[in-house]
C-alpha cells in the first residue's frame, strides 16, 4: 500500500473567544496521485484545516504528518520545497511592485533551489510557459494582466520548486466565469502531465469532481461524509451532503462518472 504523503490524525483548532472549535477531531488522508477535493459552505472549516495542512497554523490538539513524520521545523524546509500552494485571490497574492518574474522566482531563492541566477531564471520561464504565458511576460507587473492570467502566474509559482503537492483554496473563485474554465483546465493538465497531488478546497462541486477522485464534506469543522468523488457526489449518505447537491440548479448526468468507469 502507498504510504500517505500527507496526514491529519483528530486535528481539532480552537480561537480563543470562540465558543466552539473552528475544527474538531478532523482525519484526512492525502494519498499520492490521487486529487482530494474538500467541499463544504463558509464557516465549514475548510480554510482552517488547509492551513494546518501547509504548517502555518498549529493544531490545537492532534497531529499533521508529512511523508510519514510529523511536521516540525527540521524538516521545514524539504516540505516547504515538496508542498505548494495556490491563493483563492491572484490580486492580494502577488506583490505589485516586484516584476512577474521575481515573483515566480522567489520560492527558488528562498528555499535556494538552483544552482546560479541563470539557473532560476531558466526554470522562471519554463514555468510562465507551462501555465500558458510568454517567458518574455517575467518583465512585466502583476497588474498589466487579466485576472485569469495573474492565477496563471500564482500556479507557475507554486510549481516553480517542483513540489508533489499542490494545495489550491478557491482557485477559481475570484475569476470572471468566462475563465474558471480555463483555469481548471490548466490546473487538469498539470496534474496529470507533471503527477501532481491535488487538494483542492472549494465549495463548487462541480469543480471537484472535475479534478478530485475523493472528496471529503465538511460541515461546523466536522467530517460529515468522504469517499470516492462518485460514490458521495451521486449517493450522498449524509442529509448536509444532499443538502449541498439539491441546492445546485442542475447537474449534468455524465458529470460524475460510474466506480465502473473510472
Amino acid at each position: 500500500m502507498i504510504e500517505p504523503i500527507l496526514t491529519g490524525r483528530q486535528l481539532t483548532r480552537r480561537f480563543p473567544g470562540r465558543p466552539h472549535p473552528a475544527l474538531d477531531g478532523v482525519d484526512i488522508t492525502v494519498r499520492p496521485g490521487v486529487g482530494l477535493g474538500i467541499v463544504g459552505e463558509s464557516g465549514a472549516g475548510k480554510t482552517t484545516l488547509l492551513r494546518l495542512l501547509l504548517g502555518v497554523d498549529r493544531p490545537s490538539t492532534g497531529e499533521v504528518q508529512f511523508a510519514g513524520q510529523p511536521l516540525d521545523r527540521t524538516r521545514r524546509r524539504e516540505f516547504r520545497r515538496q508542498v505548494q500552494v495556490v491563493f483563492q485571490d491572484p490580486r492580494s497574492s502577488l506583490n505589485p511592485r516586484m516584476p512577474v518574474a521575481s515573483i515566480v522566482g522567489e520560492p527558488l531563492r528562498s528555499l535556494r533551489i538552483g544552482r546560479d541566477r541563470a539557473a532560476r531564471a531558466e526554470r522562471v520561464a519554463q514555468v510562465l510557459t507551462a501555465v500558458g504565458l510568454r517567458p518574455e511576460d517575467g518583465r512585466r507587473y502583476p497588474h498589466e494582466f487579466s485576472g485569469g492570467q495573474r492565477q496563471r502566474i500564482a500556479i507557475a509559482r507554486a510549481l516553480a520548486p517542483a513540489p508533489r503537492v499542490l494545495l489550491a483554496d478557491e482557485p477559481v473563485s475570484a475569476l470572471d466565469v468566462s475563465v474558471r474554465l480555463q483555469i481548471i483546465e490548466l490546473l487538469q493538465e498539470l496534474v496529470e502531465r507533471l503527477g501532481l497531488t491535488l487538494v483542492l478546497v472549494s465549495h463548487d462541486l462541480a469543480i471537484v469532481s472535475q479534478l478530485c477522485q475523493e472528496v471529503l464534506v465538511m460541515r461546523h469543522g466536522r467530517v460529515v461524509e468522504s469517499g470516492a468523488t462518485a460514490d458521495v457526489l451521486t449517493r450522498p449518505v449524509d442529509p448536509y451532503t444532499r443538502a449541498l447537491l439539491a441546492a445546485i440548479p442542475q447537474l449534468p448526468a455524465d458529470l460524475y462518472p460510474s466506480p465502473e468507469e473510472q
